[in-house]
């Protein structure tokens, strides 16, 4: 509880008045704990000094963030305390060379917590492995904190960061661009007015450390940069001070068990001597169970027909943990759980994730985590969030967040809002580690495991990525599934692709194909997802980060194309791809980031580039398609039979080859003798695959319906090439007809245009892919042949 005790200096109760004014007119509750730090003292540098810097594209919350109190919010959602202060705002800041120590002055003002990099930092510019950053600031403890230990909280700081409270350095240099850390600075205050002085030095891909994306470059908009961006050097998360008793709660680590409808508490704590812990579940006034046990053990709390987390229904139950010695409560926290268990189990002989038991296919986006204005770090709260809601208001039901680890208010709001988490893993530059990073990599995997493993929305830990900076996959997998049971593990994001060495464990088999969606399938022991696909491009003028600089994997003529060919893809995941055994599928991306121009938004979130229904609808019928029992559309093997094109004013049209070429032409039953036999096709076990079909010649046998380079043809071949341009699947089409997919571009389908068979595609570029009449002139008729 706060201190209710006047305090008696006039200057104080000044402060603490304007503290409510300001409280008054932005009603929130994080302002109101930064107003009682204020009213308790603390000394900001001045921020009249500090400018921010122009952003290259401006986001809708870009001129929303506050010059001294940006990010206002409690930073640590699932540990929560009543009394704190926020740190952020205006300090002062000097640049050195790498080797050099604490400068004599500091001669600029950066706004924490945005990177150097950075326009909303007022610094932006390029930082190398040449320089050091170094902070500063001072502040003075709340009276109410007496008698209480005091932490110092960074939320992230990348990458080697080391911190000094009045001259003398609060505990071991941190190494870690992604996790938190915490000093125990109480030793080292002095009464009155603290200083903090924090260095950091980042060497970004020149280094050991974890990367991801990040790559030293201007920071100014240019071209090039691929799929690599502006690095993001520094403090990039909230800092703030915590007072917390002698021994106190450090971590909660929370595991839903669904088969005893209990939830699996273990209370960390410091300082413990002899201490116990208590765990109260609540839903909103009511209390749902409760119990006791030891530090650092297991406490088992009942959870009496629990309310399940899922995405269209997640519920939280909030948490509560005491810190006991004999009947009296040293310290307590907050936080929350969901009541949800995720596994992989064999749905009607395929293997698949399942969330709860049930098998729901994960439809997400690759989700960067750039932003033009922050970098690393989204301008506010409601940034932060706004991501994560389209990805909700896109029917999406999963984010693959893309190495890289957000706050943890990035994790509460995946938790709120709904969304299954894929977290992987920050990559390492893409050369092979030397024994010293490999060290580093694996202890900040491991920090980054135990600060988010309490977050239900989390259903899988991505180890490494399409091989970069790999070693030793199998080994990694298993450590992290033996680290962390709950959840799911994915050895190799990409495993068919870039060099990439599959470690042959895990949960899922992982394929990239773009654009795909390609023909990836379970195995014996792993389910098959789709860990990145899509890429499609269109670059809207006045949203682009370096003018004419975009690229994308497939670029779209008009938001027409795009549309169609995006819900062309999450159909062809629909009705061809999931009944072959594929689980899940992450598209690229939902944010253009710098040149990269295939976002389903444009950079700064100022343009949705698609039809937000239309896709939502699509990504609704996938989900819903997965949870229903659809009976496969099977064809009458071994038989000849004739196709019918059932487009409206062409229904006594048939699919026939003529000169070597696949056409439609009118039979009826006056038709010649070789024009009946031109049109009827034995249906055989597909080439390719079996599970699919393939049509051969009633008059040349041995000779088979295939595309080649998207016109249709009867041919005779052999090899594998040949095989799967020859094997169709078949798609449930409207009235009872059928769909005819090609085996090896489950997007493109079999299509009569201007009376010749192509290989068609929604969203398509040629003429033939053109979207009037498309589903009609796609879906066949299977009838008796006209030839026997």
């Amino acid at each position: 509880m706060r201190s209710t005790t006047p305090d008696p200096r006039p200057w104080a109760v000044w402060l603490r008045r304007r503290a409510r004014r300001i409280t008054t007119v932005l009603a929130t509750l994080a302002l109101v704990c930064t107003a009682a730090l204020t009213a308790t003292g603390t000394v900001q540098a001045a921020p009249a000094a500090w400018t921010p810097k122009p952003s290259p594209m401006t986001t809708p919350w870009t001129n929303q963030v506050s010059v001294d109190n940006p990010l206002p919010e409690y930073p640590r959602p699932q540990l929560t305390r009543p009394d704190w202060a926020n740190l952020n705002g205006i300090w002062d800041f000097a640049v050195t060379s790498a080797d050099a120590g604490q400068p004599a002055s500091f001669s600029e003002q950066i706004r924490v917590p945005f990177v150097a990099e950075s326009a909303l930092s007022g610094i932006q510019r390029k930082i190398t492995q040449n320089d050091k950053l170094w902070y500063k600031r001072t502040f003075t403890v709340p009276a109410g904190w007496n008698g209480r230990r005091v932490q110092l909280n960074f939320g992230a700081s990348d990458w080697r960061t080391t911190v000094w409270v009045n001259g003398s350095q609060a505990g071991a240099t941190h190494s870690g661009g992604y996790d938190s850390f915490s000093y125990d600075i109480t030793g080292l205050l002095n009464g009155g007015t603290n200083t903090i002085v924090v260095s950091v030095w980042d060497p970004s891909q020149t280094g050991i450390g974890a990367v991801g994306k990040q790559r030293i470059s201007d920071v100014a908009p240019h071209p090039g940069g691929g799929i690599f961006y502006t690095a993001a050097s520094g403090i990039w998360q909230t800092v703030w001070l915590e007072p917390t008793a002698a021994a106190h709660i450090t971590r909660l680590d929370m595991v839903p068990d669904l088969t005893n409808n209990t939830l699996k508490v273990t209370v960390r704590g410091d300082g413990i001597s002899g201490q116990s812990a208590r765990v109260t579940v609540s839903s909103g006034s009511t209390t749902v169970g409760t119990a006791t046990g030891a530090v650092g053990g297991t406490i088992t709390v009942a959870i009496p027909n629990p309310h399940l987390w899922t995405p269209e229904d997640p519920f939280l139950y909030d948490v509560k943990a005491d810190l006991l010695s004999g009947s009296t409560v040293v310290d307590s926290v907050g936080g929350y759980s969901g009541m949800r268990s995720v596994g992989v189990a064999r749905v009607d002989g395929v293997l698949r994730p399942v969330l709860n038991g049930k098998f729901v296919f994960q439809t997400g986006t690759l989700d960067q985590g750039y932003w033009p204005d922050g970098i690393y770090t989204a301008p506010t709260d409601d940034a932060l969030k706004y991501d994560l809601q389209k990805h909700k208001d896109l029917g999406f039901n999963m984010v693959r967040k893309h190495i890289k680890v957000e706050p943890q208010r990035w994790f509460y709001w995946a938790d709120k809002l709904g969304l299954l988490v894929w977290q992987d893993m920050p990559a390492m530059d893409t050369r092979t580690p030397d024994s010293a990073a490999r060290t580093q990599w694996e202890a900040e995997y491991d920090r980054i495991i135990d600060q988010h493993r309490s977050s239900p929305s989390l259903v899988m830990w991505v180890d490494q990525n399409e091989g970069w900076g790999q070693y030793d996959q199998a080994r990694i997998a298993d450590h992290v599934k033996a680290y962390d049971p709950s959840r799911l593990v994915n050895n190799m994001s990409g495993i068919n692709c870039c060099g990439a060495v599959d470690g042959g464990n895990g949960d899922v088999l992982d394929h990239h194909v773009y654009v795909g969606p390609g023909t990836t399938v379970p195995s014996a022991t792993r389910a098959a997802v789709l860990g990145e696909y899509g890429g499609l491009g269109f670059k809207v003028s006045g949203h682009e980060w370096y003018p004419g600089g975009g690229f994308s994997y497939e670029d779209q003529a008009d938001q027409a194309h795009l549309n169609n060919r995006f819900v062309g893809l999450l159909d062809a995941l629909r009705e061809v791809r999931m009944p072959a055994g594929l689980s899940a599928s992450v598209y690229t991306e939902i944010t253009d980031v710098e040149n990269e121009a295939n976002g389903l938004l444009t950079y700064d979130r100022q343009v949705v580039k698609v039809d937000a229904a239309r896709v939502q609808a699509a990504n609704r019928a996938l989900i819903d398609a997965s949870r229903a029992t659809t009976s496969p559309v099977v064809l009458p093997a071994n038989q000849y039979k004739s196709l019918r094109v059932t487009t409206s004013g062409y229904t006594d049209r048939y699919l026939r080859h003529r000169d070597g070429a696949a056409y439609t032409d009118v039979v009826d039953a006056n038709s010649a003798a070789l024009l009946k036999n031109d049109a009827t096709w034995k249906i055989v076990p597909g080439l390719a695959n079996s599970a699919c079909y393939s049509f051969e010649s009633r008059n040349y046998p041995g000779q088979y319906l295939r595309h080649r380079e998207y016109r249709v043809y009867k041919e005779s071949g052999s090899g594998a090439l040949f095989n799967a341009d020859a094997t169709f699947c078949a798609v449930r089409g409207a009235n009872g007809g059928v769909r005819l997919s090609a085996s090896n571009f489950p997007e493109q389908y079999l299509r009569h245009y201007n009376a010749e068979l192509w290989l068609a595609t929604p969203g398509g570029s040629h003429a033939w892919d053109n979207p009037g009449s498309f589903t009609e002139d796609t879906t066949w008729a299977v009838e008796a042949p006209w030839a026997p």
